[in-house]
């Protein structure tokens, strides 16, 4: 392209950048990429007004890992003061012991219940749950009210199968289908065709100004959820993790989501160019993306998913237990390096978009069969 297109593409990338922004057909692509923030933000509140009720009955973690097992619960309440909360009822006995089910099995019907207690203290980190069986401590748990590895990989899961699988997919589908398709549905696509310039920069003009749009919105979508993940943790951890890795996951993170409006948006802006109807290719490209980790390895890199969710730097928590159809289903068989996964990325998007130009120049509105 010359010094002239290249002033032409941004000149229509500014005009088209209010439209994409600010259209109706938009708005909704802001409550996909805000949505994760917005749940995160909710566990941090939760996880606050949780502190401040308990705080004030905390316990020194010293005082707790006191008690033993065979304890009574009058010895304890003496040592620890009133817990935090407290749960009584009758059941089988034995329901503490390892193995045991809550209430009677089969045939046991005749059991005797004896009375349980549950006693809740709070250390200002954890809460403990001491297990009472006729007034003896047969169990003790421990449990932190908020796990900053736990919310890493919460945020890795939620990154990887909501945000790149459904919110980027369907916020790119919504703002680069409508860069053609919607202009021929309001019939104001014909006063593009008759500037003086070509289809093709055109094209990369309105391509630009999605990719602009989409990147802006869910990578400030990816970086606000980030920060609120971060928000409610312990102050020493953040510090440490943001002094090593912090910095680079956040990176990264907002990386593969940039990347992956650069390719959804290419697919979208073709599939808006060749077809009417924009459901239809929308499904075919979703079963396409979700099946990506059971196709063969030369038909993997056909997907964008292929390559963004390789730069991820968080893999999401698998129960290995899951059936092996869910975890080919959840991940790609073979993530490529970084660097060869944001080229082949770029390939992609460029094929797609040099075929859309081939498009472009030939393409005639009729307004009558929209």
């Amino acid at each position: 392209m010359t010094a002239l297109h290249l002033h032409q593409v941004w000149l229509v990338a500014r005009l088209q950048l209010a439209r994409v922004f600010f259209s109706k057909r938009s708005f909704w692509v802001y409550g996909l990429a805000l949505f994760p923030a917005i749940a995160f933000f909710a566990h941090g509140i939760e996880t606050q007004i949780t502190r401040s009720h308990w705080s004030p009955l905390a316990v020194a973690p010293a005082s707790l890992e006191s008690i033993h097992e065979g304890n009574k619960d009058e010895q304890v309440l003496a040592r620890l003061g009133a817990p935090i909360r407290e749960n009584s009822f009758d059941a089988p006995r034995g329901i503490f012991r390892p193995g045991r089910r809550l209430g009677p099995g089969p045939g046991s019907g005749d059991e005797p219940t004896v009375r349980y207690r549950i006693l809740h203290y709070f250390d200002g980190q954890r809460r403990w749950d001491l297990n009472f069986e006729t007034g003896i401590l047969q169990r003790i748990e421990s449990h932190l009210i908020i796990s900053f590895d736990e919310d890493r990989s919460v945020f890795a899961a939620i990154f990887q199968h909501f945000y790149l699988r459904l919110a980027i997919f369907f916020g790119c589908l919504g703002i680069f289908i409508n860069l053609f398709r919607g202009e021929m549905l309001d019939k104001t696509l014909h006063f593009w065709f008759l500037a003086p310039m070509r289809r093709e920069v055109l094209l990369a003009g309105k391509y630009l100004a999605g990719l602009i749009a989409a990147s802006a919105i869910f990578t400030t979508g990816a970086v606000l959820a980030y920060a609120a993940m971060l928000w409610p943790q312990d102050a020493a951890q953040v510090s440490a993790f943001w002094s090593s890795h912090g910095p680079q996951h956040l990176l990264w993170y907002a990386a593969s989501a940039a990347l992956a409006c650069l390719g959804y948006g290419a697919v979208f802006l073709a599939a808006g160019m060749f077809l009417r109807n924009p459901v239809i290719p929308a499904i075919v490209i979703l079963l396409w993306e979700n099946i990506n980790g059971v196709l063969p390895a030369v038909l993997q890199k056909l997907s964008v998913l292929y390559y963004v969710e390789s730069l991820a730097p968080v893999p999401p928590p698998m129960d290995p237990n899951a059936p092996m159809l869910i975890r080919l289903l959840a991940s790609p068989a073979a993530p490529p390096p970084p660097a060869f996964a944001i080229a082949g990325l770029i390939a992609l998007t460029g094929v797609v978009l040099w075929l859309s130009a081939r498009t472009a120049r030939e393409l005639e509105i009729n307004y009558g069969t929209d």
